[in-house]
């Protein structure tokens, strides 16, 4: 579990290799990843976009910018969180992902959110220590 908590809305990232979706054998590998943000800044905030920025273990990084959150726009009130589940393709065994959402509060201003950075590591794999 990783978490980041920025302007009192904290973030938690859960990973999970999928074999199921997964053909090493042809170096595709997808995890799936649970999110769950809860709003415990004071203010009503509503999630207007998300940036990921996801780098292989080739060097190869992938920028994603969207509207929303799993096709929603989710607002939430002091207190209230939203979980939802979504997806990570890579044409490597290995990976990281980390961004944030963009979100607005009631009176207009936007407010960047971190999302922690969390690995994208085959079940198996043995971290390498230098």
């Amino acid at each position: 579990m990783y978490k980041a908590t920025t302007d009192g809305v904290t973030v938690t990232v859960m990973p999970v290799y999928i074999d199921e979706r997964s053909e090493p054998e042809l170096d595709r590998h997808f995890w799936a990843y649970r999110v769950i943000i809860e709003n415990q800044s004071g203010r009503f905030l509503k999630l207007i976009s998300r940036y990921w920025n996801i780098t292989d273990s080739e060097g190869r990084t992938e920028e994603v910018r969207g509207e929303g959150v799993v096709g929603e726009q989710p607002m939430l009130n002091h207190g209230e969180q939203f979980t939802y589940t979504s997806g990570c393709p890579l044409n490597a065994s290995s990976g990281i992902m980390v961004g944030s959402y963009q979100m607005e509060s009631t009176d207009g201003q936007i407010v960047e959110i971190a999302i922690p950075a969390f690995p994208l590591d085959l079940p198996d794999f043995k971290p390498v220590i230098n």
